[in-house]
């Protein structure tokens, strides 16, 4: 009780005082070409390729943890690539050495929720290392934000020591790291160790990691790569990647990376977020593809690690690989495009909208409504849940004028943001001059999913006597509520009229339930002797003992029919099991004719 409480008071701060004054005012706090133009770091000029990189755009700055199972402590790390701007690679518009550009991403990154970046390391001798000494300096100048040095193959190519073996290379890149990079205070660690990962060196060359670690005086953790970086020899734990060879977009590869993760609980699992591939713009491609899916490879890849890991069972690190190769089209810098766009329209005082496009409103987070008089200054009016596609805009009781609404669908992590057009309002709402008044007792009301509430709403004229009809609707309802008036219209007169609202709720179900499982609950009536005709036949008895029967059976035809009723919803009836939970704000409408009034209730819902 007192969460819900607290829930309340939280809206109550956050609702706009204005509205409970009786007129809403109107007070920018943003502007359109903000929440529609660039706000990553990708250049202003990227334009979207055919490999599937998303061009500039608004993107969703929502915490990246905050797709992951409750009570996550998993640390986030982009993969960084450091040299776009040279000859060799691609241009995407802007130099990766830049001090600006470096400070743009580590921004960007860290307003996303990412925990830190490893580089994409070639050696002290290749052009790269340039920035990868600028992106230290940058990251120290932001205190728990962490860097570290992926030892990528091409640096014993590029950066090898004068005459030496591909060995004594590795020996001289791990001692550089050592004393250029692993001495910054910003330098990631665990447990006080430093964190050094490789990407295929074995592969390319006869090295041996554990007398080239052996020289190094840190004792750094050594994380190697897929799920035989386990079993290395000289292995601290393993990182996993995209793999788009795989035809299940890399999802029997993650499991298999996770699973020796748990069967090695001494060991460091560093997971994989990723939002698909796309070699085909690679100068070095294969015309190898992972599809994006509009958003739902990136989803489905925090899905998998939810379905493992959980509070009591932390994943350790996530790396997102990667933050910017736009070359393989991994990048999920410049965002991720769900597909999707809005149209919105008035119908009445009612705004409603809807997602148009090839791709899924899982890939949105919530609606934002904004309200504006000049079309460019906004100021946002509400907060929806992804499922609600209409509000009543005379709840917020505008004054009479002309106004300018959009919604911006809101996307998961790192999903692009979508606004709809402008929307011209001209409320007749009826506002100060309206002849009625609504009003619901209690004004709060608390329920969980499958259950039902109810509130006494009261029509009252404002003088005199009222003889009108007044219909009363909800609007602003989550996804998966009814509204329910009895009766749903009502005559005010001059002593006012009450009618009981009842908000219901759908039974929760599986997100993926068939039908055959109601079939198998009708001989869950078996399961108890005695109901029945035998059963009618105890209850219908005399005596003490009788009473005492009669008692005993009715508990367990109670516990009989709640079973039919919760297991029979999961034949695919109801509500699925990610339906939101959360304050909700409910406008309780009364209309007749030109007159407009409404009140607004608060719902919490709990699972």
């Amino acid at each position: 009780m007192q969460k819900g409480i607290l829930a309340i008071a939280a809206v109550l701060l956050v609702f706009p005082a204005s509205v409970f004054a009786g007129n809403l005012k109107i007070v920018p706090i943003t502007t359109l070409q903000v929440l529609t133009s660039n706000n990553t770091s990708a250049a202003d000029n990227f334009a979207t390729q055919s490999n599937g990189n998303a061009g500039a755009a608004n993107v969703s700055k929502l915490d990246i943890h905050s797709l992951l199972y409750p009570g996550a402590r998993t640390k986030v790390i982009a993969h960084l690539m450091p040299w776009f701007g040279d000859k060799r690679h691609m241009q995407v518009g802007y130099l990766s050495w830049d001090p600006e550009q470096i400070h743009r991403q580590v921004m960007d990154m860290i307003s996303r929720g990412v925990d830190g970046l490893i580089v994409d390391w070639y050696g002290p001798a290749d052009d790269t290392n340039v920035t990868t000494l600028r992106v230290m300096a940058e990251v120290e100048q932001h205190p728990g934000f962490t860097f570290a040095i992926m030892v990528d193959k091409g640096a014993v190519q590029l950066s090898p020591c004068a005459g030496c073996t591909p060995q004594q290379t590795l020996i001289s890149l791990l001692r550089y790291v050592e004393q250029t990079f692993i001495s910054s205070p910003s330098y990631m660690r665990i447990d006080g160790r430093p964190v050094v990962t490789n990407f295929d060196v074995e592969l390319h060359f006869p090295v041996d990691w554990k007398a080239a670690a052996a020289t190094m005086t840190t004792n750094p953790v050594l994380v190697f790569e897929d799920a035989n970086g386990f079993t290395h020899s000289v292995t601290d734990g393993s990182y996993s990647w995209v793999r788009p060879t795989t035809h299940d977009f890399g999802m029997s590869y993650m499991n298999k990376f996770y699973q020796a993760g748990l069967a090695h609980p001494h060991m460091h699992t560093v997971g994989a977020a990723y939002k698909g591939f796309n070699d085909t713009k690679a100068s070095w491609g294969l015309d190898r593809i992972m599809s994006q899916r509009c958003g739902e490879t990136w989803l489905q890849t925090f899905t998998k690690i939810n379905s493992i890991y959980n509070s009591t069972n932390q994943l350790e690190m996530l790396q997102l690989p990667t933050w910017n190769d736009y070359e393989e089209a991994t990048e999920v810098e410049s965002g991720i495009d769900n597909c999707v766009s809005v149209s919105a329209k008035m119908s009445g005082n009612s705004l409603h909208w809807s997602l148009i496009g090839t791709g899924s409103e899982d890939t949105v987070d919530h609606y934002q409504v904004y309200i504006s008089t000049d079309g460019k200054n906004l100021m946002p009016l509400e907060r929806l849940e992804a499922g609600t596609h209409s509000m009543n805009v005379c709840s917020y009781s505008p004054d009479n004028g002309k106004y300018s609404l959009f919604v911006q669908a809101v996307g998961k992590p790192t999903i692009r943001n979508q606004m709809s057009s402008q929307v011209e309002f001209q409320p007749t709402c009826g506002g100060q001059s309206a002849n009625i008044h609504v009003g619901a007792t209690p004004a709060a009301l608390t329920m969980r999913w499958g259950s039902s509430a109810a509130s006494k709403v009261t029509v009252l004229p404002v003088s005199g006597s009222f003889p009108g009809v007044v219909a009363l609707s909800c609007s602003g309802l989550p996804a998966g509520v009814d509204c329910t008036f009895s009766p749903a219209s009502v005559v005010p007169g001059s002593g006012g009229v009450v009618s009981t609202l009842t908000l219901s709720s759908n039974q929760l179900v599986p997100v993926n339930t068939q039908g055959p499982a109601r079939k198998g609950n009708l001989g869950m009536i078996f399961l108890f002797p005695g109901i029945g005709i035998a059963g009618l036949t105890i209850i219908g008895g005399e005596g003490t003992r009788t009473r005492m029967l009669r008692f005993v059976t009715l508990g367990i035809l109670a516990v009989a029919v709640t079973c039919l009723a919760s297991c029979g919803a999961a034949s695919g009836s109801g509500t699925a099991l990610n339906a939101p939970n959360g304050v909700f704000n409910i406008a309780l409408n009364g209309d007749s004719g030109a007159q407009h009034t409404s009140t607004t209730l608060t719902l919490v819902i709990q699972r």
